[in-house]
């Protein structure tokens, strides 16, 4: 069964938007209205109007009231080499559903086209492999920081009762090492003594 389309509708699902109350902050599982960008949209190939691919979807544009607008295209080149990025309106997207697998079609375009079409010009420059690194390594550093210290805090609650636990039990070692010390002390004073000497015979 074949089902067409004609808009990204349901690509507004991916953006999400922000939270009205507090009991929408989070959302617990997929409905079957919706997908996920990176399952079905990042990466799609889209197809032209000789159903050739003439494109790949690389990322969306959201605009301020958290819409998905357009959908950036990467076309022409070899191997990502001399590849151009062009933006497309969402509207003149399509989409088709074929046996579950999502097909991004472009009914107006073809190769010609998109090659004349203008790149994209972005407000800033896309974050560098250093930038990333740099953000990545702060983003560890903060997991691993709450981590150690809810671990740090957990071992101390656990370490509570053995720690007194512990403790007794060193109690009644040491009482029971100073009372047989004592006993062998004693012992030990009376093995001392010099014996009473033994009275001479009686002639």
């Amino acid at each position: 069964m074949k089902t067409t389309v004609l808009s990204f509708a349901l690509a507004a699902f991916v953006a999400g938007s922000l939270p009205a109350f507090a009991d929408d902050t989070f959302i617990a599982e997929q409905k079957l209205t919706e997908y996920l960008a990176k399952d079905r949209l990042i990466g799609a190939k889209v197809k032209g109007t000789d159903g050739k691919i003439v494109g790949d979807i690389e990322d969306l544009i959201i605009n301020s009231d958290n819409q998905v607008v357009g959908a950036i295209m990467g076309v022409g080149g070899f191997l990502g080499v001399g590849e151009k990025k062009v933006a497309v309106s969402i509207k003149s997207f399509g989409l088709e559903v074929t046996d579950g697998k999502m097909n991004v079609t472009m009914p107006t375009a073809s190769k010609d086209v998109l090659t004349a079409a203008p790149a994209y010009k972005r407000i800033s420059a896309p974050k560098g492999w250093f930038q990333r690194a740099v953000e990545k390594g702060q983003e560890l550093k903060d997991k691993s920081s709450v981590t150690a210290k809810d671990a740090v805090e957990k071992a101390k609650q656990n370490a509570g009762p053995a720690l007194e636990s512990a403790k007794e039990k060193a109690k009644e070692v040491i009482e029971s090492a100073k009372e047989k010390a004592h006993d062998a002390v004693e012992k030990a004073k009376e093995a001392a003594k010099p014996s009473a000497p033994a009275e001479a015979p009686k002639q």
